[in-house]
């Protein structure tokens, strides 16, 4: 299905290219509140005809718009309606958890026309995992329709006793209106157009969105994004395909903003992951430290205020744990299903640290450390305590929920960590980005600590980490292909299928000179790198699958963690190659929005291959050119030591690159980057009240 999706805080709409949601679709479009649909069918018809689609528009994250037309309408050779005649523009957004969808109509003919417009309407309140097909469950049912002359109102009472309601209004008198159907009659002379204005506001337990007129909701919509644009680092390059990507991905990453309480942060990505992901949220956030670190805020708070407190096998929570995903619908809260939260992700619980050590390193807000101090140590006694399930030093997992998740890393499908041989790995498993991750936790918190004059949590940290790095490299290290297994199996024999996963340990620290040189040539030679990007898997091994999910595919937001990496260590040319790759990758999807994974069919075929179901947008992807900036900035500050770093360079083809309002230390960071005459790269620092030494590297300095 080819879908428009739009998002506004907890509420989404995806509808197919026309705007309608078509009843029992397959893809299971609809309108969806807290992972219960609000609005199941929602089709619209002129003269009792389907409309013929001219264009479908979903450049601006906030709205969609969609223009169609008549089809031509006889009867016994008696014109009814001459093709093309009524022009229906559809405009829809979403504020304050209220979707709004104004129908303009036009009349084109040259005499007056009548005709009549339906909308068919249900709603099921089905909950996203009956939906998406995953589970099924003891559900609730619906207790019936109040019929309005100018609303439909549909009450639902839920196994989880939770009473769900969805009003449907609209601003005409109808001709007609019944349960599930209403009809307008429209009268237009030649020229003349009418608009006619729905409204539907989902309830739970008697709460609902704030009503407001069509014009107002719109206003204050678009003055939200300006707010959210103002905030937000600007970048200004004279190469146009990455400005467009760099965009839309400032724009989508808004888009999928959400605040549960404790300030904003990013929801996975739609349509179905449009809920507090652990590992997910954190990412996106660790992505755009550089273009607006609140998100990282809110995001730690939203995880913090979360974070295991029980041994609870059906969740696969223990205490400090973070979680990996919360979903609100009917199978959660009965606890048909473990996801109110479940806590099945190795690596969501280093990452919260990996993301408060940097955010931190930006910011220096000292502050927020200070009041995350008991889930700092929560989160570290879970490390050691039951992340390292046999005390040999690396943190391995093991699913104990029987309808949690096998593989509880970032590729958590069950086919994800296969041996050369073909066999999978049996569990516990210790997967190599979680070591990284770990050791850039502690080596990155023993700093922390000794700012927050804590110099024996310091000096533990620096031993632990130190300990790590010898342990890690024992275990992990191939010789005989200069890379790292992507784990250790049960019996702590090495998975060493060649995979993008040793890739994030670029951006760890845990790699001395020689090893990075050699993870960035493997990453970046033919089987591993498509052309489009680093593929999640080597051409030739055994698990290898192009058109898989996680065998072979190329993922946005893993190469972004490599080339986070790359940046860091100043490795330019491979750098350069991956992001010129998934430039020219975003060219093949509409308005340059990466999805969330693509196929790892090579270049060479003159074409990208779209993965069927990837989500878009997705945040990850969304904050993947976000990441290009700070690589090509080479900027890596770091307020503990009172040190900003850069090492700037600028893409083939890129002359200009301006990054205003970088928000670093205590202040505000502005530079340029300009092509000279020789091919170097000229750094201009227009604003600096950062208050931390500047450290550049290669560059000529004005």
């Amino acid at each position: 299905m080819e879908y428009r999706v739009i998002k506004e805080n907890d509420l989404f709409l995806l509808t197919d290219e026309k705007g309608n949601i078509p009843n029992d679709h397959p893809y299971g479009p609809g309108l969806y509140k807290k992972d219960t649909r609000f609005l199941s069918s929602f089709e619209m018809k002129i003269n009792g005809k389907e409309p013929i689609l001219l264009s479908s528009e979903a450049k601006k994250s906030y709205e969609n718009e969609m223009i169609l037309t008549n089809p031509h309408m006889e009867e016994n050779g008696r014109l009814i309606l001459w093709r093309e005649s009524i022009e229906l523009k559809r405009k829809r957004f979403i504020y304050e958890d209220v979707l709004y969808e104004q129908v303009v109509v036009k009349n084109y003919y040259p005499k007056p026309l009548t005709f009549q417009i339906s909308f068919t309407i249900d709603i099921d309140f089905a909950d996203m995992f009956l939906i998406r097909g995953f589970q099924s469950g003891k559900v609730g049912s619906r207790t019936g329709v109040e019929v309005g002359a100018h609303s439909l109102t549909y009450d639902y009472e839920g196994a989880d006793n939770v009473r769900r309601s969805s009003i449907v209004s609209w601003d005409r008198e109808p001709i007609e209106v019944k349960e599930g159907y209403v009809n307008f009659e429209f009268n237009l002379i030649h020229g003349e157009e009418q608009t006619l204005t729905f409204k539907v506001n989902p309830v739970i337990d008697g709460e609902r969105g704030t009503v407001y007129s069509p014009d107002v909701a719109y206003r204050k919509l678009v003055t939200s994004y300006q707010s959210w644009n103002d905030k937000t680092t600007n970048v200004k390059t004279d190469y146009l395909p990455l400005q467009r990507m760099v965009d839309r991905g400032v724009s989508d990453l808004r888009l999928l903003l959400t605040d549960l309480g404790y300030g904003p942060f990013p929801v996975a990505g739609l349509p179905w992951f449009g809920v507090p992901f652990g590992r997910d949220s954190m990412i996106a956030a660790l992505q755009m430290l550089s273009f607006n670190p609140e998100v990282a805020k809110g995001t730690l708070r939203t995880m913090a205020h979360y974070q295991g407190k029980n041994n609870d096998p059906w969740r696969d929570e223990q205490p400090g744990k973070i979680m990996h995903e919360i979903r609100y619908g009917e199978l959660a809260n009965t606890n048909q299903i473990p996801f109110a939260p479940y806590y099945g992700s190795v690596d969501s619980t280093p990452l919260f640290l990996v993301l408060l050590v940097e955010y931190v390193k930006w910011t220096n807000d000292l502050g927020l450390a200070k009041e995350l101090l008991p889930n700092i140590h929560a989160a570290l006694d879970w490390i050691d305590q039951y992340g390292d399930r046999d005390g040999d030093g690396l943190v391995e997992y093991h699913q104990e929920s029987s309808k949690g998740i096998a593989n509880q890393g970032w590729k958590d499908s069950g086919d994800s960590i296969v041996h050369r041989n073909g066999d999978y790995a049996e569990t516990p498993i210790a997967l190599v980005e979680v070591q990284g991750y770990v050791y850039q936790a502690k080596s990155g918190l023993a700093d922390l600590f000794d700012a927050l004059q804590d110099p024996h949590m310091a000096k533990e940290l620096r031993e632990q980490a130190a300990s790590l790095k010898v342990t890690f490299h024992n275990a992990f290290w191939m010789e005989e292909h200069g890379f790292y297994a992507i784990a250790l199996d049960k019996d702590k024999n090495q998975v060493g299928t060649l995979t993008s996963n040793p890739g994030h340990l670029l951006y760890s620290g845990i790699l001395d000179e020689e090893r990075i040189d050699s993870v960035s040539r493997v990453l970046t030679s033919e089987k591993m790198f498509s052309g489009f990007g680093v593929r999640t898997m080597a051409d030739g091994e055994a698990g290898y699958n192009p058109m898989s999910y996680h065998d072979g595919s190329v993922w946005p937001h893993d190469n972004s963690m490599i080339l986070l990496g790359m940046g860091k260590n100043d490795r330019t040319e491979e750098a350069s190659l991956i992001m010129n790759g998934l430039i020219e990758a975003a060219e093949h999807f509409e308005y340059d929005r990466l999805a969330e994974l693509f196929c790892g069919y090579d270049h060479r075929l003159g074409k990208l291959v779209k993965y069927p179901v990837a989500c878009s947008p997705q945040a990850w992807a969304a904050g993947t050119p976000l990441t290009f900036i700070q690589t090509l900035l080479g900027c890596f500050p770091d307020s503990l030591k009172g040190v900003l770093t850069l090492k700037p360079r600028l893409l083939d083809g890129m002359n200009e690159l301006r990054v205003e309002q970088l928000r670093i230390g205590d202040g505000i960071l502005s530079v340029s980057l300009n092509r000279t005459t020789n091919g170097m790269t000229e750094l201009n620092v227009h604003e600096n009240t950062t208050g931390l030494r500047m450290a550049v590297a290669e560059t000529s300095l004005s």
